[in-house]
This record gives structure tokens, C-alpha cells and sequence, in this order.
């Protein structure tokens, strides 16, 4: 692996930018976008001592959202840059925001960054913070914004956690409407989540609105996904409706496909899969039952 000696770029803290708010006040909507960014794509590690480091490193294009940090942070850092050779190219340049300072590090970490490895573990502060501010950091860094290959608006997000799995949907559902049930993939044994055509377009209106801190280039395609309108053509999928505990204990008690199908207002054949699922165990049982 070819490797050229950084440059580093030490910055002190820009008070235009980060003014009297404490720092990592995840009230205050830039510092909300930094924490998920940095759960995200930062990486906590320990040194001898009280030594350790805050890194986070990306393309060089994204170079810009790392001086934003940099601003937004009361304490030195650095901004270093190396070109390297990996398995997709032979010269990929890359910067690296680099912050040493104890107090930084013990913030972030009491909010929730874990020091080491942390895609599984890491979750939604437990402090009163910018949710839709967080949840675009989350989005910039592990997340999709565009079109599809059929030119459908998209956003999506691929994420190792549950917890964070489980809050965007529960948080887009509120902005959307549209529900989305969480399960990992069988290669990656991630969470893949996926919002497409109005859904993506709701939520990439709500998540990148004007000004806000971002990655220009997902701000830039969360802009354009208006631009597409439903073809007349194409039909407009209904809402799946979710079985209630409620429906699964009448279900089991009747024990009929016909007959729970017209008591429940629900197909045949939707009957008959759900009680099958209930029966072998793919559904859990609900209380009770």
C-alpha cells in the first residue's frame, strides 16, 4: 500500500460558529448533525494514560464538513490528508479531522461513542437532542440519498445497529406514513432501509431543509428528488396493514382462514400465512395466547 506523508492542519476554535452554546449541546441543530455523523463515521480509540484520539476520515471531496466540525469544536485539532492505494483504485486521497483533547473525548463518549468497535452497539442519545438534525449526521455517513436505477427518488441507510435501525423507522414513519419493518440481511447481517418515491421525497425535505449542516453533495440530491412526479401509469402501492397482538389472539381462538378472514375484514389468504407463521413459530405468539 502506497502512502504519502500527511499534511496537517492544525485549527483552534472558531467562537463565530460554535458562540456560547456548550459544545456537543445536542439541543442546538449542528452540534445534533455532528454527533450522528460522528456515531456514524468517528472512531474513539484509547492510548496509554489519559492519551487517546478522535478520528474521523472521508474522501477528500467531503473535506468541507470536516473544517465544520473543526469550527464547531473549542479545543485544537487537525486536518491531515493522505493519497493512498486501496482494493478499488490505485490513488485515493482522503482527510482525516483528528482531536485529542480528554474533555472532548470523554463528552462524546458519556453522549454515546463508544470507544473501539461500535456499528452494533452505538444508539439515539438519552439526552434531549435535534432529532432530525442527528438522524441526517446518521444519514450523511452511512446513508444514500439519489435516484434508482429506474430513476426513483431514494434515501436510505445501511447500519449494523438496531437501535439506530429502529429509530429511523419509527421516526420516518411519523414524516411519511410509510412503515418499515426492520430485519438484517443474510450476507451482511446489517439493516438495509430503504424510503423511495413520495416517502423518499417527504423525508429528504424534512431532513435536508435550507441551510442546514450537511455534506453538500447529499444536500444537493436531497434537493433534487423533487423533481420527479409520479408517472400516471404507475400505481400507487396501499399501505401494508400490520397485524395487531389483538387480530392474533382472535385468529388462533377461530382457528378458520374464511372465518377470521371476515371477522378481522382480511383476505383468505393473509389469514391462512399469518396462522401458519403463528403455528410454527416464524411470528411470535402474542401474550396471552
Amino acid at each position: 500500500m502506497a502512502e504519502r506523508e500527511p499534511n496537517a492542519i492544525p485549527c483552534a476554535p472558531d467562537e463565530s460558529r460554535s458562540g456560547t452554546t456548550e459544545f456537543m449541546d445536542l439541543v442546538a441543530p449542528d452540534y445534533a448533525y455532528m454527533f450522528g455523523f460522528l456515531q456514524a463515521d468517528g472512531h474513539l480509540s484509547k492510548g496509554t494514560g489519559q492519551k487517546g484520539r478522535m478520528t474521523v476520515e472521508l474522501s477528500a471531496r467531503d473535506v468541507g464538513i470536516l473544517r465544520e466540525f473543526q469550527r464547531l469544536t473549542p479545543y485544537n485539532s487537525s486536518i491531515t490528508g493522505r493519497t493512498r492505494s486501496t482494493n478499488f483504485t490505485a490513488s485515493h486521497t482522503s482527510a482525516i479531522w483528528t482531536l485529542c483533547a480528554l474533555e472532548a473525548r470523554t463528552r462524546l463518549n458519556e453522549l454515546g461513542l463508544p470507544y473501539g468497535r461500535k456499528s452494533r452497539t452505538i444508539t439515539p442519545p438519552r439526552v434531549p437532542f435535534s432529532q432530525r438534525d442527528y438522524l441526517r449526521g446518521v444519514i450523511d455517513a452511512d446513508g444514500s440519498v439519489g435516484f434508482t436505477a429506474k430513476g426513483f427518488p431514494f434515501v436510505s441507510l445501511t447500519t449494523a445497529s438496531a437501535a439506530i435501525g429502529a429509530y429511523l423507522c419509527f421516526y420516518a414513519g411519523r414524516i411519511t406514513g410509510v412503515e418499515r419493518s426492520l430485519k438484517r440481511n443474510a450476507r451482511d447481517d446489517v439493516f438495509n432501509i430503504l424510503y423511495t418515491t413520495e416517502a423518499a421525497q417527504k423525508l429528504g425535505t424534512h431532513l435536508y431543509y435550507p441551510d442546514c449542516l450537511s455534506l453538500d453533495r447529499k444536500r444537493t440530491a436531497a434537493e433534487s428528488l423533487h423533481t420527479w412526479s409520479r408517472p400516471a401509469d404507475m400505481r400507487v402501492a396501499p399501505d401494508r396493514r400490520r397485524w395487531t397482538p389483538s387480530e392474533d389472539r382472535l385468529l388462533l381462538a377461530l382457528n378458520n382462514d374464511a372465518a377470521a378472514a371476515k371477522e378481522l375484514g382480511r383476505t383468505e389468504k393473509s389469514c391462512c400465512v399469518r396462522l401458519w407463521r403463528l403455528r410454527t413459530g416464524k411470528t411470535p405468539l402474542p401474550a396471552d395466547a
